[in-house]
């Protein structure tokens, strides 16, 4: 693959993680471009108290243009309190929690804290707020 081809192949690909745990009960992601990168387990030092100590990590890749719907899916299908899911483009990351999106251009700290902000409203660990952007 040429160097080119590479680079357009990045720039048309989001990157990302979601928590298997985070997700309600009868969750199916259907209809996605899901590659998964890596699946892993890890236990948690300091869980919150609704959090099991285990998680499911599930590392994946997709097409950038599944960006959008992917999050609004997601979205719906996040548990509440305090769990989100995240990932990357070229240009953009994407936080999305439960019934709200942030978008932001990646490294845009302000577009990071804002997010972030809202994580610990909904109760997020100030620990688990460390996503790459």
């Amino acid at each position: 693959m040429t160097t080119r081809v590479a680079a357009r192949r990045s720039a048309a690909t989001l990157r990302g993680g979601i928590i298997c745990e985070s997700l309600k009960p009868g969750t199916e992601l259907e209809g996605y471009e899901l590659r998964i990168i890596r699946w892993s387990r890890y236990e948690i030092r300091d869980p919150a108290p609704w959090q099991p100590s285990v998680w499911t990590l599930i590392e994946f890749e997709a097409p950038a243009d599944d960006s959008d719907s992917l999050a609004h899916r997601l979205s719906k299908d996040l548990a509440a309190p305090g769990w989100y899911a995240n990932w990357n483009t070229a240009r953009e990351a994407v936080v999305v929690f439960p019934h709200k999106i942030f978008r932001y251009k990646r490294g845009d700290s302000s577009g990071r804290e804002t997010a972030k902000e809202y994580g610990r409203h909904c109760g997020v660990p100030e620990a688990q707020l460390d996503w790459d952007d």
